[in-house]
């Protein structure tokens, strides 16, 4: 998905408030989720477990020049 949110959005998976744009969740493909959430699934979807996934995403948000969560 290339849209972005208008406004900020809250992710229905972690609570958080997010502006970027929104993945489709991997459970139902309809449901909007931040992006660390559609990460998460995708790593999870090919066996990263969850401390892993978090490693990753602090990666992804160094290389982008962002705040980890």
């Amino acid at each position: 998905m290339s849209e972005k949110p208008s406004k900020p959005a809250v992710c229905p998976l972690c609570g958080k408030a997010y502006t970027d744009a929104p993945a489709l969740s991997r459970t139902d493909n309809t449901t909007r989720i931040c992006p660390d959430c559609g990460t998460r699934q995708a790593l999870a979807s090919i066996g990263v477990d969850a401390s892993e996934q978090e490693k990753i995403l602090a990666v992804i948000y160094r290389s982008m020049g962002k705040n980890t969560q």
